[in-house]
């Protein structure tokens, strides 16, 4: 059977719903009580906004606030960190590593190289194995082919597991560093940085600019349940909840 994501998730939180696509917005104007948000291709209005936006394209500041925002919530937007940790999907003919593990690690020369993978034969019974890189590392091998980034990922492996494993019959991978819409995989605590960091970065602002995502999210940040559990602390906030 076919692997079934997040999308199930997202699918099932959109019924209902009517979602405008591929409005890319540029400015939110809002003062208490109005907002106005400018997309590329239009303009719409409301008397609440809930802001979702990575803490990456908060920080690349792509989308105008005016005014601007608060300076409690401009400096909780520097002083917290965007970090990038890209993933690379292989699907092989057949499984060659331990078909016992889920998690198979390695040390490499260059830090944040392929120094986790995860195998996907038990949850999702195909031959797939993820390989992650981090970091420097993540960002600076975005800039490869595809191919080239197989090929390093494939004398990694060979490494691990010997010169006679196959190559891949497919290949995957993610870009999130260059990703405009994401500007990084998620959020994390640099120094100086503090969970009252966070809580700014959600705190509502007039009664019209309202915050979630993960980065918002003093105790699970980083991961999928940070953003749910955002969305649902937002929306009580906003009296929708």
């Amino acid at each position: 059977s076919d692997i079934i994501g997040f999308r199930v998730i997202v699918d099932h939180l959109a019924e209902g719903l009517r979602i405008e696509r591929n409005q890319v917005v540029r400015e939110v104007h809002w003062r208490r009580g109005a907002v106005r948000v400018v997309t590329t291709s239009g303009e719409f209005e409301a008397e609440q906004v809930l802001t979702t936006l990575p803490l990456g394209v908060l920080k690349a500041a792509s989308v105008r606030f005016v005014p601007e925002l608060p300076a409690a919530k401009r400096e909780a937007i520097e002083r917290l960190g965007m970090g990038t940790l890209n993933k690379c999907y292989l699907k092989f003919p057949e499984a060659f590593w331990n078909k016992d593990a889920d998690w198979l690690e390695y040390l490499p020369e260059t830090p944040g190289a392929w120094t986790e993978w995860v195998s996907f034969l038990r949850v999702a019974r195909q031959p797939v194995l993820l390989g992650f890189n981090a970091a420097d590392r993540g960002v600076e091998i975005e800039d490869w082919s595809d191919e080239a980034i197989v090929e390093d990922a494939m004398r990694t492996l060979r490494i691990m597991h010997g010169d006679d494993i196959p190559d891949p019959l497919d290949a995957q991978m993610t870009r999130w560093h260059r990703d405009p819409f994401a500007r990084g995989a998620y959020s994390f605590n640099p120094l100086g940085a503090t969970p009252a960091t966070r809580d700014a970065l959600a705190a509502p602002v007039e009664g019209v600019l309202f915050f979630a995502g993960e980065a918002t999210e003093r105790t699970y940040s980083g991961t999928t349940h940070a953003a749910y559990l955002s969305g649902l602390r937002a929306a009580r906030e906003m009296g929708v909840g």
